[in-house]
């Protein structure tokens, strides 16, 4: 995963970890269940990485 993904993806995540807490602290249901969608989004594109880099270093592990 490049270093941008990486920033992009914590980003996402911590913007929703925010909006998360916005919508507890007001009672906004609505902006709590967007903030915590975010996060999992962020967290997929954080797995989809990891397996695309595990792929690649068992690929160049078997070019050995």
């Amino acid at each position: 995963m490049g270093l941008l993904d990486k920033f992009k993806n914590k980003s996402q995540e911590a913007a929703g970890k925010a909006k998360e807490a916005a919508g507890d602290a007001a009672g906004n249901e609505e902006l709590q269940a967007e903030g915590i969608k975010d996060q999992a989004a962020a967290e997929a594109k954080q797995a989809g990485e990891a397996v695309k880099d595990a792929a690649k270093d068992a690929r160049d592990n078997l070019g050995r």
